[in-house]
């Protein structure tokens, strides 16, 4: 479990109607899917389901990616899944137009940004292979950030659009089951108790930070959660949905 250093955050929170098992926020857009695999967004304040079944959705810079049960790539195209090379069980559309996510079997892959922003059809998309396993990686403008099987934490140095392999990893204490980066570079996680956490002292010269403070609102529990906009996002452990100021 975190160790949570220094003040616990308290949140200004509002229930947002609806159920969701995954959300992901980027670029002012909202998506999410539920336990049946049903695809929303949100307009105004107000969700609207978008054909198809996915069981991860992510938006961001890259545009907006999922992943099926059967771990099928898709890109929303034009209002319409297209299905893209590869295989992933978790994605992320957060970095800085590319695209990044695991596979199976924890390998970790990304796809710079001419790939990402150009592809219209199902080309033999060019990813690259990292290092290493993580069984969920996310990606923002000052870095990536992942877990592995064990929650351990680690960010990812010298990542770029071009080069979207980056160059090390550097382990990072503290234990979280899922970890979200973003679009300001902030980062936020869930451990395996359902609590949630927010990392200190994140600059660019400073891209890993310095601590985690503890993140509450009232006695929930969390299962996923994402922020942009200065909006956290929060999936409870029964699937409600809150929308958050810190």
């Amino acid at each position: 479990m975190v160790a949570p250093v220094g003040q616990t955050v308290q949140l200004n929170c509002d229930q947002v109607p609806g159920a969701l098992k995954q959300i992901d926020a980027g670029n002012g857009q909202v998506f999410g899917v539920n336990a049946n695999d049903n695809i929303y967004t949100l307009y105004s304040s107000s969700w609207t389901q978008i054909p198809g079944a996915l069981k991860h959705v992510s938006v961001g810079a890259a545009g907006v990616w999922g992943v099926t049960r059967s771990n099928n790539i898709y890109k929303l195209v034009g209002g319409e899944w297209v299905r893209t090379d590869g295989l992933l069980k978790q994605i992320d559309a957060g970095g800085v137009q590319f695209l990044s996510g695991v596979n199976m079997k924890d390998d970790i892959f990304c796809l710079h940004d001419q790939a990402t922003v150009s592809n219209k059809n199902r080309l033999a998309l060019p990813w690259s292979h990292i290092e290493g396993k993580l069984k969920y990686y996310s990606c923002g403008p000052l870095g990536c950030w992942g877990v592995n099987s064990v929650d351990d934490i680690f960010y990812r140095f010298s990542v770029t659009s071009s080069s979207c392999s980056g160059s090390r990893w550097q382990q990072v204490e503290g234990k979280l089951s899922m970890i979200e980066v973003g679009s300001d570079g902030s980062v936020f996680g869930v451990n395996s108790m359902g609590n949630a956490f927010r990392r200190n002292g994140i600059s660019a010269s400073n891209p890993f930070g310095t601590s985690w403070s503890l993140v509450q609102y009232k006695c929930h529990k969390f299962r996923h959660l994402s922020y942009d906009l200065g909006l956290l996002w929060l999936i409870t452990d029964d699937q409600k949905i809150l929308r958050c100021k810190l």
